[in-house]
């Protein structure tokens, strides 16, 4: 299975469908007026379904097992053919489809074995992903804006060449795979002045997005959001919230940090933590949703 311990639980919702096609009318009012021998054909699909929706994981080999939240399976009779419509819900890092499409499988599976003794001629058609909602396509249209950013890595040790960067680095990268062009990688010392300073410049530059890394911590050197938080205008403590969130089921240690977000103008700042993982788990639990932000800042013609 591939790795989702990155991503952040979110709803997730997906409907299938599957269609069992009969070969008279006779079969679907014996189904409709429930006089199968085997029982009454639509409640044990069901069933049926729902037991599928969670052993999902069990019968796919790459499935992630997750809380199926909710299921439902209905009904349509149109002449000689059942429609199955299986809709599922969870609050969790990966989506349901296949969850989805598995118990509407099932459930037109239960029905061919329950009418294959009155009727030979039983087939399963179209079985597909009828829609599906709340994974990373949902926030596609934010990445399609032409978005600037300058990253700036706040380090007294990377700046005089005793360490080399890779929070920043890893920043920039996260950037990039977002469409996000970085228009500036600076390193500097842990002097307020200096992070005032090109704050200053990069805000005057209207760029959209300027990202601090370092300087978040608790050492006697880091000063990073005591030079930043005097400038914002804005602040948005949700971003922060979100980053910490994350970080705290990761490393206990995430609760030390003192990540901050807010805006000055229209351009959004962040300082986020310094080291590689903590700046890259930082990434992950914002982005790319924090990108929204920049629709919402042209005002009243934009709609939700």
């Amino acid at each position: 299975m591939i790795n989702i311990t990155h991503k952040s639980s979110t709803l997730r919702k997906a409907i299938a469908q599957a269609i069992v096609k009969v070969s008279s009318q006779a079969t679907i009012d014996t189904v409709v007026n429930k006089k199968v021998p085997k029982g009454d054909v639509f409640e044990m699909a069901k069933v049926a379904g729902l037991f599928a929706a969670k052993r999902t994981a069990d019968m796919i080999p790459d499935c992630h097992p997750l809380p199926v939240e909710f299921t439902s399976v209905s009904y349509e009779v149109k002449e000689l053919e059942i429609l199955i419509m299986v809709e599922i819900h969870t609050i969790y890092k990966t989506g349901v489809e296949v969850e989805a499409m598995h118990a509407a499988s099932v459930v037109a599976l239960t029905m061919y074995d329950m009418l294959k003794p009155i009727d030979k001629n039983i087939s399963i058609e179209k079985i597909k992903l009828v829609d599906k909602k709340g994974g990373k396509s949902d926030f596609s249209k934010d990445k399609e804006q032409i978005l600037h950013a300058a990253v700036i890595v706040c380090s007294d040790s990377i700046a005089e060449g005793n360490k080399e960067d890779k929070a920043g680095k890893v920043i920039m990268k996260k950037l990039e795979s977002l469409n996000v062009q970085v228009k500036k990688y600076l390193i500097i010392p842990d002097e307020v002045t200096s992070i005032q300073d090109q704050l200053k410049t990069f805000t005057n530059a209207k760029l959209d997005l300027v990202i601090f890394t370092g300087g978040t911590g608790l050492s006697p050197r880091d000063v990073t959001p005591e030079a930043i938080r005097p400038l914002i205008e804005r602040e948005v403590p949700g971003i922060e919230e979100a980053i910490r969130s994350y970080g705290q089921s990761r490393m206990p240690y995430a609760m030390l940090s003192r990540s901050v977000a807010g805006l000055i103008g229209n351009t959004l700042v962040l300082a986020l933590p310094g080291s590689t993982k903590g700046a890259e788990e930082s990434m992950d639990s914002i982005f790319p949703a924090v990108l929204h932000i920049f629709k919402v800042l042209q005002g009243p013609s934009f709609r939700h």
